[in-house]
């Protein structure tokens, strides 16, 4: 399993002398992964996120982080499209150039309408963008000359040059529905939900397996970023995360294996959305996701970023070795 952070680019604690300073620290680590999310009118969630409006482009913040690194992958969960995708498959091209080949295109269909109809694009259907931005991109990434006319895109004729460095960009789909995992088995190169609970996960696992097997494909990257929070004790960690707020959300999530009590109650229901406590407890829950079919795991500290370094330095320390050395032993 691989290992990411998703960076603090967002909220009362965005703040790029920290996000540059930080990337450089988590690649010296071991991390091989640095994320962002994406938005363009940025609305926090409600149930666990600080009101602030914060927000720092996301691919603003890549290019930046690319070139103070160097081998780390880069990667958005998720790209949302309200760009047009002539504009972000040239974005993501010249990323590569001047960053090299470790982009991946993290995308999804937003949960916010406002985002859509303050760039003119309101009532269109989101899954249906979706589609069409991962086509034209991968047309104009192979260094094919491109033509869409339809009832959102009208153009003709478009190439695109340098295309990518490595030939392409991989693209996941982004989401925690049954039908997310069946559309990343189709088209795309990995799956990667944001908060989800472990039962949820092993479901969404076998569908992606069904899925890539009717369609005669491999079974996409599993990745997922869960909420965490890390410190000498349980109690200390704890006490960084807004529980109620994350249950409330866990119990309005659609097509989710519930617990046994039926609904999200305790902070134990939250297994998979929180990656939570020592350094112990940390590894133990990475483990356990990992056997339920987790490729990429990256750690959202969202609700403690003022002490991001703090937890990202824990981690590196404790916790990625041993789970380095456990993968070693089991690839012996």
């Amino acid at each position: 399993m691989r290992f990411g952070l998703l960076l603090p680019h967002f909220g009362e604690n965005a703040n790029g002398e920290k996000i540059i300073a930080g990337s450089v620290r988590a690649e010296q680590l071991g991390f091989d992964s640095l994320w962002v999310r994406d938005h363009i009118v940025f609305e926090p969630h409600g149930e666990f996120e600080t009101p602030d409006p914060a927000f720092l482009e996301a691919f603003a913040v890549l290019t930046a982080v690319g070139a103070v690194t160097k081998s780390v992958l880069l990667g958005t969960g998720a790209l949302i499209p309200f760009r047009h995708p002539l504009h972000t498959a040239l974005v993501a091209s010249s990323i590569t150039h001047m960053v090299g080949d470790r982009l991946v295109l993290g995308i999804g269909s937003g949960n916010f309408d406002k985002e859509f109809a303050a760039v003119g694009l309101g009532g269109i259907d989101r899954l249906e963008l979706v589609r069409a931005n991962v086509a034209i991109w991968r047309e104009l990434w192979a260094g094919g000359t491109v033509s869409r006319h339809d009832k959102v895109f009208e153009f003709s004729d478009v190439a695109l040059r340098p295309t990518p460095r490595g030939g392409g960009i991989p693209v996941w789909f982004c989401g925690n529905t049954p039908r997310s995992a069946r559309l990343a088995a189709e088209f795309c190169d990995g799956w990667l939900p944001g908060r989800i609970s472990l039962g949820t996960l092993r479901a969404r696992v076998a569908t992606l397996d069904e899925a890539a097997t009717a369609a005669g494909r491999r079974r996409p990257t599993v990745g997922a970023i869960p909420m965490a929070a890390v410190d000498t004790t349980r109690e200390r960690a704890l006490a960084r995360v807004n529980v109620p707020g994350l249950l409330a959300w866990a119990n309005n999530a659609r097509f989710w294996a519930t617990p046994p009590s039926g609904s999200f109650v305790h902070v134990s229901d939250l297994e998979g959305v929180l990656v939570y406590g020592t350094a112990d407890d940390v590894v133990e829950q990475c483990q356990r996701l990992e056997r339920a079919g987790l490729d990429h795991l990256v750690f959202d500290f969202r609700m403690s970023f003022d002490r991001w370094e703090e937890q990202m330095e824990i981690l590196g320390a404790e916790v990625l070795p041993r789970l380095s050395l456990d993968s070693s032993k089991q690839n012996k």
